[in-house]
């Protein structure tokens, strides 16, 4: 909802401008400083008034290969050492001063590395004032005749300007006047101070020669800073502790007893951003502007560096606010219309420097700031490019202005609010090498960035010329007035009291030091009588007015009981009136009480139908709110029953697999166990066979029964015979391949305490990673597992065990292994005496039987095992 009465801060009548707006480019100017000695090297040179050149350090050329690398920058203008502050301000501040008086904002700050000159071109020193001080100066000097008086344009909280009567500005001024404890700043009647006396000479004083004469203006200001991407109002009234230093250790200023409240950033009703909380004092002289200013500057945040003894550690913004509004149509009073009302402001932005805390050597909360102040320059850097971008490739990218306080705070400048101005500061010693190309990178960037030209004020309809006309009006009145002999003469008297006081002679010095001084009394007692003489002149002029005044009462007085008799006359008449209308006023107040009584009556019956429908929807809500609460409980039951019907049937296949897998398992293994009992019982058969021959040539061994493949078991899932029967078939057994000789990847466990075997059957396993202590990430790479184990067998010999088993990854992402299988490598003596030996054969070829044991896995940890043996 837009506020009525407030005025447009800045003048823009509609939200947004069209996109077929006028552009101009971004204005940059190069200002280069002088060298600190002259035996300092130099890395930039002026080529022309809009081209500098750098020269790489000779310490850079040896690390290029002796390259000589020049590079050149063109600004929109370039400043040499030489050049004075007056010959700077007119080309780049006047324009923007010029625009602000006719109603345009503008924006104007200096960008630079540490110590490059930038405080100095803003503020300035005695004798050379800077920007700030000369735009001020050229305010007042064009807009002095034409200034409202106090508290006339009054600011509000929300970045607006209201406009008050003569009477409520007089009335604002003796209440700020009887509650204003400290002495008021000083008028340009009085001293200046010495700080910012002499910083412009009235030779140099410049005025704008197209002001409208037929408005009133008044000029605000308010001075902020940005440190640690925190603003803070140096203009704003904080108890100061006499008894405390005024700066502790590591130049840091003591601001207050307690820390400053920072502010915040706020949008207007126009979408301008501007600091909530700031305050603005109303400036009626360029003097008075400069106290407020300095008061803020002495509070702002400066410290000692390597490369510069008064560095600002934060970013200041100097805004300069003017107000103004038309005149009557009679050219006497302002217009009491508060939709004609125009701020323009001026914002003059002093960013701390760049800087290398290599270079500077910072630490604590030097380190911070300079951290801090990179931050904001940097996210400066990156809207100017993001922008750039967008205007030249036509993307809609969002510009992070919010990055930072000091972009979120212009960033309706870049939209299109008014003019930008930046002056980049150079210090051509050769140090700052790096850091200036960097400046002039951005600076070269910062120009190719077009901003929306603002639109022109709306001209009032009012006839030009009020003020003139209403002047001759006077002139011509007091001089008719003077003809007449009439009170004419109290301004004439007015006029000689003011003369007579400013011709009053200054006391000479009175200090006597020499007892035989007969000049000083003397001279001494001349002033007085003169003064005396002049202070008697005083008195009668005073009594002569006393006297014309008593005249003038007397007159009055005649002519007031004159106007009392007719009066009388007239009251008389109007009683009568008054008898009439009070009958009336009768009836129609009790016309009055009914109707209320009756609008009473409705707003009851209003409020009770309301209440209803409220509670009404409010049962209604609740009613939905239940039904989907339950229609969710519903559907979440649903999915809980679907999702324990999934669980509990796969549960159900996997313990069936689980029981069918044990099943065969424990089959094999009986199958296996009758397996070997068979075969022992056909070697006994075989032994007593051969016994029983005699000394009759051996017989051949009867046929070894083939061993149930497991396998096979695995696959068929028929039942099998428990007791297999041999065939009758010679066996040829086969030895069984390992297996650890499959294509997978194996993890080789071998202890540091096994011992190295000369035998011929080692296991060879391909593929494999070679560990004397398993670990999690060798297990991750592998599928398969070997735990080579040894140990003493009951005939004293090495027996080496192969522990075989899978890897699996857990839930957790860990690795577990599972055990399958054993394998028993064992080496016999072939002198060691046989425990089997055949009858008749004493001394015969050493034959080899290998037994296999194997049996399936139940369980984790459950194990095969079999071995292979060699007997003579």
């Amino acid at each position: 909802m837009q506020r009525p009465g407030k005025g447009k801060t800045p003048r823009r009548p509609g939200p947004k401008k069209a996109s077929n707006t006028e552009r101009d480019p971004v204005g940059v100017y190069c200002r280069i400083r002088p060298l600190g000695s002259e035996d300092e090297e130099c890395c930039v040179e002026m080529i022309s008034s809009t081209t500098i050149q750098l020269h790489a350090p000779d310490g850079l050329k040896a690390n290029r290969n002796g390259e000589y690398k020049e590079t050149q920058y063109s600004f929109k203008k370039v400043f040499g050492i030489n050049t004075t502050q007056l010959e700077l301000f007119e080309d780049v501040a006047k324009p923007l001063v010029e625009d602000l008086i006719h109603c345009k904002n503008g924006l104007l700050f200096t960008y630079g590395v540490t110590g490059s000159g930038k405080t100095f071109t803003m503020t300035g020193s005695p004798g050379e004032g800077g920007l700030l001080p000369r735009s001020l100066d050229m305010i007042f000097n064009s807009i002095g005749p034409f200034q409202a008086k106090r508290f006339v344009f009054k600011p509000d909280d929300k970045n607006a300007m209201e406009i008050q009567s003569q009477v409520d500005a007089l009335l604002e001024r003796q209440k700020r006047d009887s509650q204003q404890a400290v002495p008021k700043t000083p008028s340009s009647r009085q001293k200046p101070d010495p700080e910012f006396a002499d910083m412009i000479s009235p030779d140099e004083a410049c005025k704008s020669e197209n002001v409208d004469e037929d408005g009133c203006y008044s000029v605000f200001v308010s001075y902020i800073e940005i440190y640690n991407n925190y603003i803070y109002d140096l203009l704003e009234d904080a108890p100061y502790d006499p008894i405390r230093p005024k700066w502790l250790g590591g130049s840091t200023p003591v601001r207050s007893n307690e820390p400053p409240q920072s502010k915040i950033l706020r949008e207007d009703q126009n979408h301008n951003m501007y600091v909530a909380g700031c305050t603005e004092v109303e400036v009626k002289s360029t003097e008075e502007a400069f106290e407020v200013f300095w008061k803020g500057q002495k509070k702002r945040r400066i410290a000692n560096t390597q490369l510069n003894r008064e560095s600002s550690r934060s970013h200041s913004v100097f805004t300069i606010k003017l107000a103004q509004a038309p005149l009557d149509a009679d050219g006497d009073h302002i217009l009491q219309d508060k939709n004609q009302v125009n701020v323009s402001q001026l914002c003059l932005v002093d960013l701390a420097g760049s800087e290398r805390t290599n270079r500077t050597r910072a630490e604590g909360s030097r380190l911070r700031e300079a951290g801090n102040i990179n931050q904001s320059l940097m996210t400066l850097r990156t809207c100017m490019e993001v922008l750039r971008e967008n205007q030249m490739c036509g993307t809609n990218k969002m510009v992070p202005y919010r990055d930072s306080k000091v972009t979120h705070l212009f960033k309706n400048y870049f939209d299109g609010e008014g003019k930008v101005r930046m002056i980049v500061c150079v210090n051509p010693n050769a140090d700052d090498y790096e850091e200036t190309v960097l400046v002039m990178r951005f600076a070269e960037m910062t120009q190719e960035v077009e901003v929306a030209r603002p639109v022109d004020r709306p001209i009032c309809g009012l006839a030009p010329g009020r003020r003139h006309r209403n002047q001759a009006f006077r002139d011509e009145l007091s001089r008719r007035l003077e003809e007449r002999g009439g009170p004419s003469n109290a301004v004439d008297d007015r006029v000689l009291m003011t003369q007579l006081i400013e011709s009053l002679p200054d006391l000479p010095t009175c200090e006597l030091v020499d007892p035989a001084d007969d000049q000083t009394l003397p001279r001494l007692i001349e002033v007085l009588e003169r003064r005396h003489q002049i202070r008697q002149m005083m008195t009668e002029q005073f009594n002569k007015t006393a006297n014309t005044v008593k005249s003038m009462l007397q007159q009055f007085d005649s002519q007031l009981s004159a106007k009392d008799y007719f009066l009388h006359d007239q009251q008389s008449k109007l009683n009568e009136k008054d008898k009439v209308i009070l009958s009336q006023k009768t009836e129609i107040e009790r016309l009055e009480k009914k109707s209320k009584t009756l609008e009473y009556k409705i707003d009851i019956l209003q409020k009770t139908t309301d209440m209803y429908e409220q509670d009404k929807r409010a049962l209604q809500q609740e009613l939905e709110t239940r039904e989907q609460r339950l229609q969710s409980e519903l559907s979440e039951r649903k999915r809980m029953e679907q999702r324990m019907q999934g669980v509990v049937t796969d549960t159900r296949l996997k313990w069936e697999k689980e029981c069918e897998r044990r099943v065969n398992a424990k089959q094999l293994e009986m199958q296996n166990k009758l397996w070997v009992k068979d075969e022992k019982l056909k070697q006994l058969k075989a032994i007593v066979t051969e016994s029983s021959s005699g000394g009759s040539a051996p017989t051949e061994r009867p046929e070894k029964p083939e061993r149930p493949s497991r396998e096979r078991d695995r696959n068929i899932q028929q039942k099998r015979s428990p007791s297999p029967l041999p065939k009758a078939l010679p066996v040829h057994p086969k030895h069984r391949r390992s297996h650890s000789a499959g294509g997978e990847k194996w993890v080789d466990h071998k202890p540091p305490s096994n011992l190295e075997l000369d035998t011929v059957m080692q296991p060879i396993i391909p593929n494999a990673i070679k560990v004397s202590t398993p670990s999690e990430k060798a297990l991750s790479k592998c599928h398969k597992y070997v735990l080579r184990h040894q140990e003493l067998a009951s005939d004293g010999e090495i027996e080496t065990k192969l522990i075989k088993g899978n890897v699996f990854k857990t839930r957790s992402g860990g690795q577990t292994v599972q055990f399958t299988d054993i394998e028993t490598l064992k080496q016999e003596c072939p002198l060691a005496p046989s425990r089997k030996r055949r009858s008749g054969s004493a001394e015969g070829p050493a034959e080899v039987e290998d037994i296999e044991n194997r049996a399936p896995v139940a369980s984790t940890n459950s194990s095969h095992g079999y071995q292979k043996r060699r007997k003579p």
